[in-house]
């Protein structure tokens, strides 16, 4: 395929990740409080669903992260061929699950059930970093790289992709027995994939954050 085929890939993946990150919203539901009640009790009922609004600002600033980073990744293909796209498709998919267990942390994390729910919520970030590591393996299998994109940079990105789903993995087990540690470890990835050098300079000077 030709290399401007990788636009049209783009415009179709922004599209699900706009999808999936206005369907979070959905998961904050309107408080239990009866409409003649006090303001004293509706702003109780309104900082009871604090869950919703956590589990909501996290899930809307992982998928904006791995947005961002889609971009950064698909800017190192020259073209896409048929394994890119069901590669990307995986991706997707993934992205798209997103807003369940961010639906289940909201519901559970309050509660006795809290561990099973971070468990839950760290583990679909395992699965979603094994799909990355797939599409980024696919782009470099098939020779979908452009010439420019130096092997330094490849390795970097490489070593970040394999540590992903390791951190994840490590997560999800701790979440079984803590679940604030578990998810506490699953948000400090943000730091790799913010700081992730999709570009020559490595990071802080070609990544998402680097311009």
């Amino acid at each position: 395929m030709k290399g401007e085929d990788t636009s049209r890939l783009e415009a179709f993946s922004d599209g699900v990740f706009a999808i999936a990150i206005t369907l979070l919203i959905l998961e904050i539901r309107l408080p239990h409080a009866a409409p003649e009640t006090t303001d004293g009790a509706l702003w109780t009922a309104l900082g009871g669903l604090w869950p919703s609004y956590l589990a909501f600002l996290l899930s809307f600033f992982v998928i904006l992260v791995m947005w961002v980073n889609h971009h950064e990744l698909l800017r190192l293909a020259r073209a896409v061929d048929c394994q890119l796209m069901y590669a990307n498709g995986a991706v997707l998919l993934t992205v798209t699950f997103v807003p369940f267990p961010t639906a289940i942390l909201a519901q559970y994390l309050d509660s006795e059930s809290a561990r099973a729910a971070v468990a839950f919520y760290c583990g679909t970030f395992f699965v979603i970093s094994l799909a990355w590591g797939l599409l980024f393996r696919v782009m470099r299998s098939r020779g979908l790289l452009r010439p420019e994109v130096d092997a330094e940079t490849v390795a970097r990105i490489g070593r970040a992709y394999a540590l992903g789903p390791v951190v994840y993995l490590v997560s999800t087990m701790v979440a079984f027995f803590w679940a604030v540690p578990g998810l506490l470890l699953n948000v400090s990835l943000w730091v790799l994939w913010m700081r992730l050098g999709y570009r020559p300079g490595g990071i802080g000077g070609g990544g998402p954050t680097g311009g």
